[in-house]
């Protein structure tokens, strides 16, 4: 199985996302992995510096402009309504996680939580253009099936065999 990686510059604006889809877009079955989109890691990192020093009004200002991106991306990339309301849905969702821990103890934990949100996103976005231009595709969060084993490398067997069982969950 073939497996495509692009990056945040390759994914970073709705018309790159496009261009994306027409590459892979063909008979044969791929994974594709997709960073954050240009620029959503740093800004993530800046919001997690201002958590981190509990400055939580600056924090709030950086979601809400990062919130405002993407709110853009998806009345660019998506045309059905169907698809806007789950693009508006999605990201309403993402960033209010991301808010809320404004309100709670911020750790190491929660820090890589945030900034896996850019991931999480544009990976979702992506599937919803998919899906809005009737292309199959199925989302699969690496989340289901990655993890490093005690040397801290890719656990290899977990990989292939949690990936063949979501591959099979997800037949489009």
């Amino acid at each position: 199985m073939l497996v495509l990686k692009f990056g945040g510059t390759s994914i970073g604006t709705p018309e790159r996302i496009k261009d994306i889809a027409s590459l892979v877009n063909n008979d044969e079955m791929k994974i594709v992995v997709l960073s954050a989109m240009s620029g959503t890691t740093n800004s993530l990192v800046d919001i997690v510096a201002r958590l981190y020093a509990k400055d939580n009004d600056k924090a709030i200002m950086l979601i809400n402009q990062l919130e405002d991106k993407y709110y853009n991306v998806v009345k660019s990339l998506l045309t059905t309504n169907e698809f806007l309301v789950k693009g508006r849905e999605l990201i309403k969702s993402h960033f209010n996680y991301i808010r809320s821990f404004t309100e709670d103890m911020f750790t190491l934990f929660e820090e890589k939580a945030v900034l896996a949100q850019g991931e999480l996103i544009s990976t979702a976005l992506f599937h919803y253009y998919l899906s809005d231009n009737g292309i199959n595709s199925a989302l699969l969060s690496a989340l289901n099936f990655v993890r490093i084993d005690k040397d801290n490398e890719p656990d290899l067997f977990y990989i292939k065999e949690n990936l063949n069982r979501e591959i099979k969950a997800n037949p489009n």
